[in-house]
């Protein structure tokens, strides 16, 4: 009989296992013994990984150039080899070489870090608004267009899966998500309720300090349908690193689904709904 309900209750949990699973691919989270980025998942990531890419040959043909100026000098100026050293203290056109060449090298990464600085700070207009205010050691999140907010913890490890999560995601999953439509421009007000906190999604190329009272904002747009992880960024406190993020990408229509249910669940205006709105205006 033991052995009976043991069998029968592996073939519940089976069979239960599909209606509990995230059914959406998770993309932006760490991996073992990965040494690269998360996948970029908005135009700003990919601009900062071509960037990174372009300084890691920059400082690469540095690096070779210099050990190879420094092992000619060995060689070429060592005791044996030149037993009588020169006496001159100047060379011109060295100087003006070693001058030169650091300023060219400068401007070049300046022409192209400063284009991805500008697109990550000039705002644009946002299709999707939400407030972001980091607490001792939560987030909390309005969506300012529909009048309604919640807030976001970490789920305990016994909770990860009755929650659709993986085992592996344990620090970075929360019982609450961010929801936001995919190919929609998303503008975040960013502010700390106590001490700096840091808001930041790998996958998104966004990083902004939460600064108690004052208001900062961040910008991206998600290419991507799946669920993206990251982690409050700025030491805050002792339990920093128990203040993770989730924001899910879906589909424009997933995300009217989620936002109906979203303004019962949390008292928002059910009239900002765009159905709602068309029909008012008529």
């Amino acid at each position: 009989m033991r052995i009976l309900s043991t069998f029968l209750g592996l073939m519940a949990a089976t069979l239960a296992a599909p209606a509990i699973a995230q059914t959406a691919e998770t993309i932006g989270k760490p991996v073992p013994n990965a040494t690269g980025f998360q996948p970029a998942a908005t135009e700003l990531a990919r601009q900062i990984h071509s960037l990174d890419n372009l300084l890691l040959w920059i400082i690469t043909i540095i690096t070779l150039f210099v050990t190879g100026l420094m092992v000619y000098c060995i060689v070429r100026f060592n005791r044996r080899a030149n037993p009588t050293p020169s006496t001159f203290t100047h060379n011109t056109p060295l100087e003006i070489a070693w001058t030169l060449g650091p300023i060219l090298v400068l401007v070049l990464i300046g022409s192209f870090s400063l284009p991805v600085l500008f697109n990550q700070q000039e705002i644009p207009e946002g299709e999707v608004h939400i407030k972001v205010t980091g607490y001792q050691w939560y987030w909390g999140y309005e969506y300012t267009d529909h009048e309604f907010a919640f807030d976001s913890f970490m789920l305990p490890k016994e909770e990860l899966a009755a929650n659709g999560y993986n085992e592996d995601e344990y620090l970075l999953a929360t019982d609450t998500k961010v929801v936001v439509p995919i190919g929609k421009t998303v503008v975040m007000n960013v502010t700390g309720a106590d001490v700096i906190h840091s808001w930041t999604i790998p996958s998104f190329g966004v990083k902004q300090d939460a600064v108690p009272g004052r208001i900062a904002q961040l910008w991206f747009k998600a290419e991507k349908e799946g669920i993206f992880f990251g982690q409050c960024s700025e030491l805050c406190g002792k339990d920093h690193a128990y203040m993770p993020i989730t924001v899910e990408v879906v589909s424009q229509e997933a995300y009217d689904a989620w936002l109906k249910g979203a303004i019962e669940e949390y008292a928002g205006d059910m009239s900002t709904l765009p159905g709602v709105a068309l029909a008012s205006a008529d």
